[in-house]
């Protein structure tokens, strides 16, 4: 409901009649919408994570890892709306904050607040052929990259012969030579 509805627009009584429970079972698992929202949120990041990892693993170069990185988040974010939500609208960070708010769990949102891409920005930065060797920086990168997904809606004077799906590849193409330094 909250990827067809969006979160404001998704109701406790909307959730837990879709769930067939009363009101009063919601609470006795969750104290607020925010925290179902944010704890579905990260159960979408966790399997985003899974996804990302179980493609990089089949890359067999680190040029490769990173295509296959892009296009996988890519491909996420725009089939997924909670992915979305996620990482292009900010919403965890949001959540987190409103969370910390209402004093839920601080220790629950403190180990669950790690970066998906982490593991591989470090090793990618320890490359002596990666152009940048700050893993934080990598992420920043990959993160910003995603709101390229929002372009595919975006009115450009072409034609009609090059769809998204081909910018998106010449794109993830581009970014991967200008990630390395030996093309």
């Amino acid at each position: 409901m909250f990827a067809q509805f969006g979160f404001d627009r998704t109701r406790i009584s909307d959730l837990t009649a879709k769930a067939d429970i009363g009101t009063s079972t919601f609470y006795q698992f969750f104290d607020s919408k925010e925290e179902l929202y944010f704890r579905v949120l990260l159960w979408e990041r966790e399997e985003l994570e899974k996804k990302i990892a179980e493609t990089v693993a089949r890359g067999e170069t680190p040029r490769e890892e990173v295509r296959l990185v892009l296009k996988t988040t890519f491909e996420e974010v725009q089939s997924n709306p909670l992915i979305s939500a996620l990482i292009v609208e900010g919403e965890l960070r949001e959540l987190q904050d409103r969370l910390e708010e209402l004093e839920v769990e601080e220790t629950f949102v403190e180990e669950q607040s790690g970066n998906a891409n982490l593991t591989f920005s470090e090793r990618w930065a320890e490359l002596e052929s990666f152009r940048y060797d700050d893993p934080d920086l990598i992420s920043q990168i990959f993160t910003s990259l995603v709101f390229t997904v929002r372009s595919q809606n975006a009115p450009v004077e072409s034609s009609d012969e090059i769809g998204y799906d081909q910018v998106e590849d010449a794109l993830i193409e581009t970014i991967v030579d200008g990630l390395f330094t030996d093309n």
